[in-house]
């Protein structure tokens, strides 16, 4: 008999597709031209275009995004990798199948609940980080972008609301680099290294944060 067996990366990879918010490649794709073209008129999801556009109606603009960015060659690393070109290929199968199941255990509430209001719900606090994140809080690293640490999208976020910490240090697993900047998932992460299931973590180390420090540790706050 054959059996499947998925890496833990796969598997928290497959968790993604049931939040609803696009297929692993594409959204990579975008945030790593976001990070390269932050807050420029090539980014993604700018609140130089405003608000809103940061917010969710740049989802509704495919045609301007690929007229920003050009086609996503960016992920070619992912491309290479069978599992991630299977939940692409397969995406909306996962969370369809999803609310059949919801539907079948418990109904016409268990769907809106389960999925409707959790995705609409998830949707927007994602959303805020790309918006609110860029508008409002304090920016503790100099970026050169509009990225800010905000301090009420990160309880919501589970701690990528510090999202100026995250812009500063892209490969650091933690965003919440001040002990009173709650990061549920670090603490997420460092819980999975604990029992051998996260490995490589990365966070910044002191010379790289003086690198990225304001010259005259001032700290902007809008």
């Amino acid at each position: 008999m054959a059996s499947i067996k998925l890496r833990e990366d796969e598997m928290l990879l497959w968790f993604c597709a049931f939040g609803v918010q696009g297929n692993p490649i594409d959204w990579v794709s975008t945030h790593r031209y976001h990070h390269q073209f932050c807050d420029s008129e090539k980014d993604p999801h700018s609140p130089i275009e405003g608000f809103w556009f940061s917010h969710m109606t740049w989802l509704f603009d495919t045609i301007s995004i690929a007229e920003r960015c050009g086609e996503p060659t960016n992920v070619g690393d992912l491309e290479k990798q069978s599992f991630y070109r299977f939940i692409r290929s397969t995406y909306m199968v996962h969370p369809f199948t999803m609310g059949v199941l919801l539907y079948a255990i418990g109904g016409f509430p268990f769907l809106v609940w389960g999925m409707g209001v959790r995705a609409v719900w998830v949707y927007h606090i994602t959303w805020f980080v790309n918006s609110a994140c860029h508008v409002w809080g304090k920016q503790s690293w100099n970026t050169r972008d509009l990225s800010k640490n905000n301090w009420w999208v990160a309880l919501l976020s589970f701690g990528e609301g510090w999202h100026n910490n995250h812009h500063a240090f892209e490969y650091s697993a933690r965003h919440g680099l001040e002990w009173w900047e709650i990061d549920m998932t670090w603490y997420l992460v460092k819980f999975l290294q604990a029992i051998g299931l996260a490995t490589e973590v990365k966070v910044p180390s002191e010379s790289q944060k003086l690198k990225m420090a304001f010259n005259n540790n001032d700290v902007v706050a809008t």
